[in-house]
């Protein structure tokens, strides 16, 4: 039931470590977190392509009987969200694309939130163990949510100066500049 969590969770506080140890681009949990959630996006997307049976990894089969019978197509509905995750975490990675991807993952997110809903309340299995509860999916999803926006929002203004007690003051009488 944590599996997606984990998914985000472990691999951000990896990539974190590696910042501590210097490496820049994971110098920030926003940008740790935003990597993680990439890695989960590659782990979910792969389950849209692979055969049901195929381990403990959930397949394409799973997924569309997790579908809401109101979606027409629901073969390609789970294909199309599968290239749709891959795209979002290529995205999240580069620094151009991440706001973009970012605010098209929370709307995939949010358009994913009756499949999941469906699944719970139809008891649907998923690769053979018990639907997850709704009490724990829509928390969860709500997660992937903000997490995709917190890609979205803006990192910082570049060419603000800081505020408080150190921000830069200017020069007093008789100073020279």
């Amino acid at each position: 039931m944590f599996g997606t969590l984990m998914l985000i969770a472990v691999p951000a506080v990896l990539f974190r470590l590696l910042g501590a140890l210097g490496v820049g681009r994971f110098a920030t949990w926003r940008m740790s977190v935003l990597h993680g959630l990439a890695v989960m996006l590659v782990f979910t997307a792969s389950a849209h392509f692979a055969p049901s049976a195929l381990g403990p990894v959930p397949g394409h089969h799973d997924l569309v009987a997790m579908v809401p019978p109101f979606v027409p197509l629901p073969r390609l509905a789970v294909y199309a969200t599968g290239v749709l995750e891959l795209l979002g975490a290529a995205g999240l990675v580069l620094g151009r694309t991440r706001r973009a991807a970012g605010l098209g993952l929370a709307v995939l997110f949010v358009l994913m939130l009756p499949a999941n809903i469906h699944a719970a309340v139809e008891h649907i299995p998923f690769n053979g163990e018990p639907a997850t509860p709704l009490w724990f999916r829509i928390p969860e999803q709500v997660v992937f949510i903000g997490v995709a926006l917190w890609a979205w929002l803006p990192q910082g203004r570049p060419g603000r100066r800081p505020s408080g007690p150190t921000e830069a003051r200017s020069p007093g009488r008789g100073t020279r500049v």
